[in-house]
């Protein structure tokens, strides 16, 4: 298997162990010494054991949706929708790998919103999704 295919194989399984709350799986892919920054609080927590911990103690049911993982390399990307107690949040999840191993992963998080009227002749509705109006 070329590198690629194994990374995109591990990042499918980490979303994978996510969703079915298995933690070590989830968490495998960190270096031990692994960063997870969310730029939006200025939070970061060092360490797979840190990281694991703070997600473990997340009072919300969850759920992930994986709509799309690119990447190359040592970089990759995953857009998914994360529901917390039945609301859905996007997320991006930008992960930097050396080796076999996230070293820094950084997540962004962003409520969904409708859009606006004024440029409903403009767009068509992604693959798969409706658009959601204002």
């Amino acid at each position: 298997m070329d590198p690629d295919a194994r990374t995109r194989a591990a990042i499918e399984e980490h979303w994978q162990a996510s969703e079915r709350g298995d933690s070590e799986t989830e968490h495998a892919i960190y270096a031990e010494d692994g960063i997870l920054d969310y730029p939006q609080s200025g939070e970061r927590f060092r360490s797979r054991a840190t990281i694991a911990a703070q997600r473990g103690g997340h009072p919300a049911e969850r759920h992930f949706t994986v709509q799309r993982i690119t990447g190359h390399g040592d970089l990759w990307v995953s857009e998914c929708i994360i529901t917390y107690d039945g609301v859905p949040t996007h997320s991006v999840s930008i992960m930097e790998f050396a080796g076999r191993h996230v070293v820094h992963e950084t997540q962004y998080f962003a409520d969904p919103f409708g859009a606006p009227g004024w440029r409903a002749a403009l767009a068509e509705p992604m693959p798969g999704r409706t658009i959601t109006r204002a």
